[in-house]
C-alpha cells in the first residue's frame, strides 16, 4: 500500500517525486502488461502517497507523457547542433539513433506500452499524439522545418515510421543494432521520397492554388455585391410600398371629404326647398 503523508518535494527516496513516479511506471511496465498497472501500484513502487501522485499527475497516461518529454530532453541536450553540415536525412538519422540509445534502458517497458496501444484504439491515438509531439522536436534538432500543412504531414509520417523502427528494435538484441539501423535508414529514405513528391506536387499546384484563391475572393466579392444590391432593391420596394400606402390613404381621405361635402350640399338644398 502507498505510503501516506509525504508532502516534501522528494519524499523518502532519491530524486523528485515526479521522476520517481515516471521511473516506477517504466519499471513496472517492463515486468507486466501495461493495462494491468494501477495508479496505486505505481505510487507504492515509487514510495509516494496517492495524494502526492495526484498532485503531480492526473493519470497513468500523463506519467507516460512525462517519460516521453524526459527522453526528448536527453536527446535535445546531447545533440546540440552536431552534424550540422550533413544532409537533412543524415542529421535526422543521428538524432533518432541518439533517441534509441536513450530508450535502451526502457526497451521492455516500451514493448509493453506498444502491445497495450495495439489493442486499445484510444490508447493508440493518445500515444500517436505524444509521438508526433516528440517528432516535432526531433525534426527541429535536425534543423528540418515542421511548420504548416507539409510540416504536419512530415510529423505524422515520421511518427508512423518511428513505431515501425521500434517494432524492429524490440527484437534486435545485437549489440550494434544492425537490423534497427537498417530499418531506420530504410524508413527515413522512404519518408524522404514521399516528402519530395509532396513538395513537387505543392510547387506544381502553387499557381493553381493562387488562382483558386483569387477566384474565391472574386466570388465572395460578387456575392457581397449581390447581397448589397439585393438590400438596396428591398429598401426601394419597401419605400415604394410605403409611398403607395400613403397615396391610397390620401385618396380615401379625399373621397371621404368629397362625400361629406356632397351630403352637406344636399341638406342645404333640402332646407331651402322646404
Amino acid at each position: 500500500m502507498a505510503t501516506s503523508g509525504k508532502t516534501n518535494e522528494t519524499g523518502n527516496g532519491s530524486g523528485s517525486i515526479r521522476d520517481r513516479i515516471v521511473e516506477s511506471l517504466m519499471r513496472l511496465a517492463a515486468r507486466r502488461a501495461f493495462e494491468d498497472i494501477a495508479i496505486s501500484d505505481i505510487a507504492h513502487d515509487a514510495d509516494v502517497s496517492l495524494a502526492d501522485f495526484r498532485d503531480n499527475f492526473p493519470s497513468k497516461g500523463a506519467v507516460l507523457s512525462a517519460f516521453s518529454r524526459k527522453i526528448d530532453r536527453q536527446v535535445l541536450e546531447d545533440f546540440s547542433g552536431r552534424y550540422a553540415s550533413e544532409p537533412a536525412k543524415e542529421r535526422l538519422y543521428e538524432v533518432l539513433l541518439r533517441r534509441l540509445e536513450a530508450l535502451e534502458p526502457y526497451r521492455n517497458a516500451l514493448e509493453s506500452v506498444s502491445q497495450w496501444a495495439s489493442t486499445d484504439p484510444l490508447a493508440a491515438a493518445a500515444l500517436n499524439r505524444e509521438t508526433v509531439n516528440s517528432m516535432r522536436f526531433m525534426l527541429e534538432a535536425a534543423d528540418i522545418d515542421s511548420e504548416g500543412a507539409l510540416g504536419a504531414l512530415k510529423l505524422q509520417g515520421l511518427a508512423i515510421a518511428w513505431w515501425r523502427v521500434l517494432g524492429v528494435w524490440f527484437d534486435d538484441r545485437d549489440a550494434d543494432l544492425c537490423r534497427t539501423k537498417a530499418a531506420l535508414d530504410r524508413e527515413l529514405s522512404r519518408s524522404e521520397a514521399v516528402i519530395e513528391r509532396i513538395e513537387d506536387v505543392s510547387r506544381l499546384t502553387s499557381p493553381l492554388r493562387g488562382l483558386a484563391r483569387a477566384v474565391f475572393r472574386g466570388m465572395t466579392g460578387h456575392r457581397r455585391h449581390r447581397h448589397h444590391a439585393r438590400d438596396r432593391d428591398e429598401d426601394f420596394e419597401e419605400d415604394h410600398e410605403e409611398a403607395r400606402r400613403r397615396h391610397h390613404h390620401a385618396e380615401e381621405h379625399h373621397h371621404t371629404a368629397e362625400h361629406h361635402h356632397a351630403e352637406e350640399h344636399r341638406r342645404h338644398q333640402d332646407d331651402a326647398t322646404a
